[in-house]
């Protein structure tokens, strides 16, 4: 017997939300209880930039969390806690290795309880982490956004959140649109199939708009060298100045170092959801496709092997989680237009959503060569001049070094903690592999850079002078030295 398509209910999702939170963000925890931590967190860039952060948390008691009671409390107090800790890391010439007793013993609660690590998750940072500036207009349109905190107080950092706020409202009518197709499937519809299909497609373009927008209001000087420091965790990070972790000090007197990855759009539930309707297979990253298990698979996707995204999904709240891994059991839609080639109209469109969510990560690739890769080199030139000087140790400094400790190059690294571009490219190159049509395979296989014309900063990328980019296997190898660096990635 066939496992029930899920009700979105069931997770604390909603058609209209999706997963963002159907209950506003709170922008303020009602019981004076907490006024310190508001306090903090109000006063946050003044503290970091006089360098008082760390002594006025060190003098905070720790609060207890009984006066938390409805989830949007909780969710509140998570994304307070998370932005004091990052900033206590992060916020002084060097990183602490260790949080005090007064933001870990209700942080670590706090988590336990909405199933979330103990870091600035994507949902600590985004989800749970905006406001509408007019309540009766939807939170998918931009202009209608704010952020509820920031590190920076810039308005780079809260357009920088809230594109991503943006993505998961505009997507969210996909969820119930795609359980839709499935529940089709089983009964043999095709004709409503292929419209949700198409309907998908539509969407995935109109959030490729909205993912450009990016470059509207974030600058990438700014972002990398101001914003992005403090998103990063506390795994992967020895070039940042973190090589054994944080210890989070819980009052139990065992010290230990714990190694949580910064947060990441992988930690997104509505990109991994994408991938999952559609039956893309993710390897891991360097892994090239194995031709000879195709005709086991009968157009079945097979269980996930890439283990940098489900290592990210144990940074989503728990029911999102699950509601992921309770789709994976029930998708069906590459089976079923597998077993429906000749029905061109459903081909059709299952290619178009295809193409238009490789397109999203194009999309996504350039933003990271311009934020990331662009600034990276930059950084390391003006390293090597005269008049260079830094102070500061963190993730965008790292990149400076362009070493690891055992003195060989490294490439990329994202907040989250993996291998920055080639996890990128890789993920893009996948989500073509399952096209059915023969043209639309041949045109998804294609690498349409024109050695340096079209993008500027893509044709640029590894000094070469007629900008193509060293290829190894699959995802492709970016002639990309610098140890660490990374946005917060798809």
């Amino acid at each position: 017997m066939l496992p029930p398509v899920p009700v979105l209910s069931d997770y604390g999702l909603s058609p209209e939300h999706g997963f963002l939170p159907a209950q506003l963000p709170l922008e303020r925890l009602p019981d004076p209880y907490y006024n310190k931590w508001e306090a903090v967190v109000a006063n946050l860039q003044g503290l970091i930039l006089s360098k008082r952060l760390r002594g006025v948390i060190d003098r905070l008691p720790a609060l207890s969390t009984a006066g938390l009671e409805h989830d949007s409390e909780w969710r509140r107090a998570y994304s307070l806690l998370c932005f004091m800790a990052h900033s206590y890391i992060w916020g002084g010439d060097s990183p602490s290795d260790r949080l005090p007793p007064s933001v870990t013993i209700p942080l670590l609660h706090i988590s336990a309880y909405l199933e979330v690590p103990p870091v600035a998750t994507y949902a600590a940072v985004c989800l749970w982490n905006f406001k509408p500036l007019f309540v009766d207009e939807h939170v998918d349109n931009l202009e209608n956004l704010a952020t509820l905190t920031t590190f920076t107080g810039s308005i780079d950092e809260s357009w920088f959140y809230l594109v991503s706020v943006a993505i998961e409202a505009r997507g969210a009518p996909i969820l119930p649109l795609m359980l839709t197709a499935i529940q089709a499937a089983r009964t043999g519809d095709s004709a409503t199939v292929a419209a949700c299909l198409r309907r998908f497609a539509e969407r995935l373009d109109d959030l490729g708009t909205l993912l450009q927008r990016m470059h509207e209001s974030c600058d990438p000087h700014v972002f990398y060298h101001r914003i992005r420091p403090f998103l990063a965790g506390s795994k992967n990070m020895g070039e940042a100045g973190l090589p054994n972790g944080v210890i989070y000090e819980d009052g139990t007197g065992i010290d230990y170092y714990r190694k949580y990855s910064g947060g990441s759009n992988a930690q997104s539930s509505i990109i991994q959801f994408f991938d999952i309707v559609l039956g893309i297979e993710h390897r891991a990253t360097g892994e090239k496709k194995d031709d000879s298990s195709e005709s086991e698979l009968e157009g079945i996707a097979p269980p996930p092997k890439h283990n940098f995204l489900l290592e990210m999904r144990k940074y989503m709240p728990g029911p999102h989680r699950r509601f992921l891994e309770d789709v994976t059991t029930v998708a069906n839609i590459r089976e079923y237009v597998e077993a429906h080639r000749n029905n061109i109209e459903l081909t059709s469109a299952y290619d178009a959503c295809l193409a238009m969510l490789r397109v999203f990560r194009d999309k996504h690739i350039s933003i990271v060569a311009r934020y990331i890769i662009v600034k990276a080199r930059e950084s390391k030139s003006l390293s090597k001049s005269s008049e260079a000087t830094r102070q500061r140790t963190n993730i965008a400094t790292a990149s400076q070094q362009g070493k690891n400790s055992t003195g060989k190059q490294e490439n990329l690294r994202g907040t989250g903690g993996t291998s920055l571009l080639p996890f990128l490219k890789q993920a893009r190159d996948e989500t073509g592999e399952p096209t059915l049509n023969q043209w639309a395979k041949h045109v998804a296989s294609r690498d349409f850079r024109t050695k340096g014309k079209g993008d500027f900063f893509l044709g640029k990328l590894n000094g070469h002078a007629d900008g193509e980019v060293d290829h190894a296997g699959l995802a492709g190898t970016w002639a990309v030295d610098d140890s660490a660096g990374g946005i917060c990635h798809y």
